[in-house]
C-alpha cells in the first residue's frame, strides 16, 4: 500500500486518461541513482528527481522479466530488455508517484522478489520496496537530531493462546528521566501489512524524532501490533470480524504496555489511529469503547459523522 495521495492518484486516472496519452512525455534525466531501499552496495534499481524507476535484473537464461510497478501505479508493468550480457533492463514509462512502492518480478512466469532491494511486508507477502524522492522528503529524513527507539516486544494472548509481538517507540527523553510518564498512541497499518509497517516503510520514528527536535509536538510513546486484517480478502471486509483483535488490543496489549512501560495509563492520555484497514479498526474499536481512547485519527480509512460520536465529552480530538 502506497503512502501518498490515493484518491487524488485515482481521480487524475478517471477524468484525465484518455489525456494522458496524447501528452508527450518528458525527456528523462539521466541523474539516477540508488534508491534508498536498496541492499548495501546495490546499484539498481535507481530513481532520478523527475520519479522515474530503472531496473536492471540478471537473469540470462530467463526469455521474460517484468516489474510490477508501470506507469500510474501497476498498470501494465515494466517490461525489461534483455541486454548481450544476459542482463535485463527498464525504465518506467512515465514518472511514478512520490513516497514508497512495493513491487516484484515476474521471471518466465514465476513471482520473485528483486535481489538489489530490502524486503517489506506488504500485499499478504514480504514485496521488494522502492522510494521515490518526495518533495517533502525532510521531514521524515534521518536527521542529526536525538533519536528514539523502537523496540520488539512479545506479550501474552490469552484470547489467541499465543505470545503476539508489537513494536514500541519510545521518545529520546524516555531513557533519560526514569520518572517522566508519556501519552501513548496505539498506531495501526493498512491491509495486507504487519506490525513492522509505520517503522520500515512509514518511517514514523524518523518523523517524531525530528517533530520532537523541532519543538513541533510533545513526545509519546507509539504501540505498533498486527491487527489481524490480512485473512480478509479483497472485497470482503463485509465478512471481518473486529472482536478478536479488539480483545486483544484493550484487553491484553494495553495492559501490557501499561504494566512495562512508564506511560500515563489513562483515557485522557491514550490515542488510536490507522491507516486505510487499520483506519476501519480503529474507528470501530473508538466507537464502541470510548472510555479507552480520547484522541481519534483515521488516515484514509473513512470519517467520523457527528451523529457517530454519542458522547461529545469524552473525545478531545478527532
Amino acid at each position: 500500500m502506497k503512502y501518498r495521495q490515493l484518491i487524488v492518484l485515482s481521480v487524475m486516472l478517471i477524468t484525465g486518461g484518455t489525456c494522458l496519452a496524447q501528452k508527450e512525455q518528458p525527456t528523462i534525466t539521466e541523474d539516477f541513482k540508488p534508491s534508498t531501499k536498496n541492499q548495501p552496495g546495490q546499484e539498481y534499481p535507481r530513481v532520478n528527481p523527475q520519479g522515474y524507476a530503472r531496473f536492471r535484473i540478471i537473469a540470462p537464461e530467463a526469455k521474460s522479466v517484468v516489474v510490477s510497478l508501470g506507469l500510474g501505479g501497476t498498470r501494465g508493468g515494466t517490461p525489461l530488455s534483455k541486454a548481450e550480457d544476459g542482463s535485463w533492463m527498464g525504465t518506467t514509462a512515465g514518472p511514478l508517484e512520490e513516497g514508497f512502492h512495493y513491487y516484484h518480478l515476474t521471471i518466465d512466469g514465476g513471482v520473485f522478489n528483486d535481489p538489489g532491494t530490502l524486503n517489506f511486508y506488504g500485499s499478504t507477502r514480504w514485496e521488494s520496496g522502492i522510494e521515490i524522492p518526495a518533495h517533502d522528503q525532510d521531514f521524515y529524513a534521518l536527521k542529526n537530531v536525538p533519536n528514539g527507539k523502537v523496540q520488539q516486544i512479545l506479550f501474552p494472548s490469552p484470547s489467541t493462546n499465543t505470545s503476539r509481538r508489537a513494536f514500541v517507540y519510545t521518545p529520546p527523553s524516555y531513557e533519560k528521566d526514569k520518572k517522566k510518564r508519556y501519552p501513548v498512541l496505539y498506531l495501526q497499518h493498512g491491509w495486507g501489512e504487519d506490525e513492522t509497517a509505520w517503522s520500515n516503510q512509514g518511517h514514523a520514528n524518523l518523523i517524531m524524532d525530528n517533530l520532537i527536535a523541532d519543538g513541533k509536538i510533545k513526545p509519546f510513546i507509539i504501540v505498533m501490533t498486527y491487527g489481524m486484517t490480512n485473512d480478509v480478502k479483497m472485497g470482503g471486509l463485509r465478512n471481518f470480524d473486529i472482536k478478536p483483535f479488539q480483545t486483544v488490543l484493550i484487553d491484553e496489549l494495553i495492559p501490557y504496555i501499561d504494566a512495562n512501560f512508564r506511560t500515563l495509563a489513562d483515557q485522557p492520555h491514550r490515542a488510536m489511529a490507522g491507516l486505510s484497514m487499520g483506519g476501519m479498526e480503529t474507528k470501530t474499536i473508538t466507537l464502541a469503547r470510548p472510555d479507552i481512547f480520547s484522541h481519534y485519527g483515521l488516515l484514509s480509512g473513512g470519517t467520523y459523522a457527528p451523529e457517530d460520536i454519542k458522547d461529545k465529552s469524552k473525545v478531545n480530538l478527532i
